[in-house]
Parts: structure tokens; sequence; C-alpha cells
């Protein structure tokens, strides 16, 4: 009984630990977003369904309920965007865009290119989609006045507070660290898009850790649980494999790598986040 007592004791720590640190949904429950840019699709890997930016059957029929593609990259325009927001349309499902913000150039001139290439898409494509979720991707070497300064430049022209999506990267979380308290507060009125695919780094191995250790965020929005990375002449898939989030290397039945999400919480919460964060373009 002695020996037992201190397992007894821990074990109801672990298991509140366990459902705190996987957020408000587990990986069965959480709506499903996908990402894309004119890197995908990745190549065929195995037997099974496919799609293309015009034709994402294969995605909504496994349960994708948004898309988020690439808007830009710094000067790069990204080709596939328009053809991705228009297939996600078809399938019914919520847009969103990403724009990868690069340093070297002002945050005014980035979120300039960002919006108007996002109504040119708008009217050229004829989308019906009345909204479109706004996201901030940044580089590592992005500083805290360049981050700080291009999310106001978004909220000053739209209303709308951008999704952050941040890298699991040693040296944005330094930077966001050093960030002053006004540049904190800034950021932090942005949701948190997280990416994290492995728990095997010692002091980051679940999402609530890790949106902690940014020194701003104590929750996140949505998680990339699955990533892919070029190695060895093919698509590597990366993807999280712990607590209730043991997800599958491929998403649903398709035969290639996809870079995929969850939302952090219920379907009605999911979608009135989707809307408090997207832009009437």
């Amino acid at each position: 009984m002695i020996r037992l007592l201190p397992l007894l004791l821990i074990l109801p720590f672990l298991a509140n630990c366990s459902s705190r640190d996987y957020g408000r949904a587990s990986y069965s429950s959480a709506p499903k977003i996908i990402n894309a840019s004119d890197w995908d699709p990745k190549e065929k890997q195995k037997s099974g369904r496919s799609y293309s930016p015009n034709n994402q059957s294969a995605l909504k029929a496994n349960g994708a309920q948004a898309l988020i593609a690439r808007c830009a990259k710094g000067p790069y325009i990204d080709k596939k965007c328009a053809d991705f927001l228009v297939g996600a349309e078809r399938q019914g499902m919520l847009l969103g865009t990403y724009y990868y913000v690069l340093p070297g150039e002002s945050a005014s001139r980035q979120a300039d290119r960002y919006l108007v290439r996002l109504r040119s898409i708008k009217s050229s494509r004829g989308l019906r989609t009345s909204k479109v979720l706004l996201v901030a991707d940044f580089d590592t070497h992005c500083s805290a006045a360049l981050m700080v300064g291009f999310v106001t430049e978004i909220h000053r022209r739209t209303g709308v507070h951008p999704v952050v999506y941040l890298e699991n990267s040693s040296s944005l979380r330094n930077t966001l660290r050093s960030a002053s308290p006004s540049q904190k507060a800034k950021l932090g009125r942005c949701p948190y898009w997280l990416a994290l695919y492995s728990d095997k780094n010692t002091g980051l191995e679940t999402p609530l850790k890790l949106a902690h250790a940014s020194g701003i965020w104590h929750d996140w929005a949505m998680w990339q649980y699955g990533g892919v990375f070029w190695q060895g002449g093919r698509s590597k898939i990366h993807h999280y494999q712990a607590g209730n989030w043991k997800t599958p290397a491929y998403f649903g039945n398709l035969d290639r790598p996809i870079e995929r999400s969850g939302f952090n919480g219920s379907e009605s919460q999911f979608r009135t986040f989707w809307n408090k964060h997207s832009w009437e373009w």
C-alpha cells in the first residue's frame, strides 16, 4: 500500500495533464483543415484516391472541412492559389489563405500585396464565398517589429486580426520571448496556429507546452499535426503520434502525403472562429 500511494496520487494529475495538453478535441473529433501551395499535390506514394487543385472531392470525402491556400511568399505569387480556392469552393469547404512574410521588405508592402492579390483572385475567378480566412506565416528570420507591423497592417485594412502560423523554430521562439510587452500584446490578439509533429523534444512535447514556450500564447486555435518535408528525393511524412492525437500517416485513403491541421474545439466553435478571422473580400 505504501508503494502504491505515490502512484495513486500521481495518476489523476497525469490524466488531467494529458487532457489539458492536447486541447478541447481529440484527433478523431477535431474539424480537419488542409493547407496547400503550388508544391501540391505531392507525388503518389501508394494506392488510393488522388486530388487536384480543381478537383478536391477526395479531400471532402475524407473529412476536410476547410482549405488554406498559400497566396504568396514575399514577392513570389503562388500560381495555384486561385485554383485551390475555386476547387475548395466547389466542395463547399471553408476558404482560407496564408501569406508567407519575408524579412527585407516592409510590412505595409507585403500586406498590400496579399490583399490586392486576394481581391484579384475573387473578381477574376468569380468566387461566391463572401469571406476568406487570413493567415500570417512568418519566416524564421522575421523580427518582432516586422511581425507586429504585418498583423497591424492587415487589421487596419480589413478589421480582421489574422491567424498567426509559426514553425516549431527555436529562432522564432527567441524572437517572440524577446519582444516588448506591447509587441507581445498585439501579436497575442491573433489566434495561434502551431506546427508540432513529434512529442520527442523535451519541454515541447504537446501543443500546450509549445504554446507556452512562445512567451505570448497560452492556447492555440489550430494544430498542424501532419507535415511533409522533401528528403531523399521524395516527400517524407511527419505526423504526431501521442496522447489522443495518434494521427495516421496519410489523410484517409489519399494516395499521397498532404499537410493537415485540426481545430482546437467543436464544429460550431470552428465555424465561429473561421468567420471571426475572415475578411469580406
